[in-house]
């Protein structure tokens, strides 16, 4: 069988290419091993600029079936010209393609060695163009696609080097925009929250356009009250990002929207992280000013005995006993 393919692949008719290529994904780790070792990426990335259809999709499964799990295709692939051939057929917009497309960006990108070309081709903006339905005046994107352009660019910047293409791309945006078209609690939320905390942890201008970006503050708290776990997780670390680059201007527009029950609540029933910056930024929002009307001192007196309780039986506040203290805290905050 691996004769077959290697021959067919290099030598065969267009039909012959195409049943190589198809029969390729099904053969075993080691069998596929062995022909890339022989050079079968070289038809195949000559297929995908055949302009036919049906050679370009199984030229597609094929090499994303030699690079999936084995760094040394990924990076023999990247090397013999696949990306700037994959942007190109990005910009024929196939729906059908374009989720394999990005698919084949996500397995490569997933190599620390393709990293810096696949940044250098002109991918990302690309990508981000892809996630903020700009690429498509249909905007027929699947949501598949759309997650693995998320992790794609989540891949590359884990390399400090690429963060700032990533920046100036306009991906703080996009993402904010994600977060306001799409439920709280969706997995596409999750994954964009994800990427756009570690890029404002890595990035100053990332987090100077997220705090200016109008309703962003208001998308984060109500991402605390109805995303994920998770989610809720990298809403309140942002938000404790914004704050601590400078209190006096952040703590009276977080308080505005209301973050105070959703912080309280997720300093008791969060994940372990998130407890932690909740209680991190609930210091921070505390009102340490000598002039405050005297509704707004009576709150901040409520808010500073139940944190003080909390804090003082540390482990012991847990379950019910802390949750009521919570709701409490809530329904007087309201009142």
């Amino acid at each position: 069988m691996e004769e077959f393919v290697a021959q067919n692949l290099c030598n065969g008719s267009r039909e012959a290419r195409i049943q190589a290529a198809t029969q390729l994904g099904k053969l075993n780790a080691k069998q596929r091993h062995k022909l890339a070792e022989r050079g079968v990426a070289v038809p195949l990335i000559s297929m995908l600029q055949s302009q036919d259809y049906e050679a370009i999709e199984a030229a597609l499964f094929s090499l994303l079936s030699l690079a999936f799990g084995n760094e040394r295709n990924k990076i023999r692939i990247v090397k013999l010209g696949v990306i700037p051939v994959l942007l190109e057929l990005l910009q024929s917009q196939n729906e059908s393609l374009m989720e394999i497309i990005i698919a084949a960006f996500l397995v490569i990108s997933s190599c620390g060695a393709n990293k810096l070309a696949i940044a250098a081709s002109g991918a990302i903006p690309v990508l981000v163009k892809i996630l903020g339905g700009e690429y498509d005046d249909t905007n027929s994107i699947s949501m598949q696609a759309k997650l693995d352009a998320v992790a794609t660019l989540h891949n590359l910047s884990s390399c400090s080097q690429i963060i700032p293409s990533i920046v100036s791309s306009g991906i703080v945006f996009t993402l904010l925009h994600l977060l306001h078209s799409y439920e709280k609690s969706s997995e596409l939320v999750d994954r964009a929250m994800v990427l756009l905390e570690d890029i404002i942890a890595s990035s100053e201008n990332a987090l100077v356009q997220t705090s200016g970006a109008g309703g962003a503050i208001r998308a984060f708290v109500e991402t605390i009250e109805e995303g994920t776990p998770p989610c809720k997780e990298h809403a309140v670390e942002i938000l404790l990002l914004i704050c601590q680059s400078c209190r006096d201007k952040y703590r009276g527009l977080i308080l505005r929207e209301g973050a105070m029950p959703g912080l309280l609540q997720l300093s008791v029933d969060g994940t372990f992280r998130a407890k932690e910056k909740a209680k991190q930024l609930l210091l921070l929002l505390r009102d340490r000013t000598s002039h405050r009307a005297r509704s707004k001192q009576s709150k901040h007196e409520l808010v500073e005995k139940i944190m003080q309780e909390i804090d003082a039986e540390g482990e012991k506040v847990m379950g019910t006993k802390a949750l009521r203290l919570v709701e409490d805290m809530i329904a007087k905050l309201k009142t």
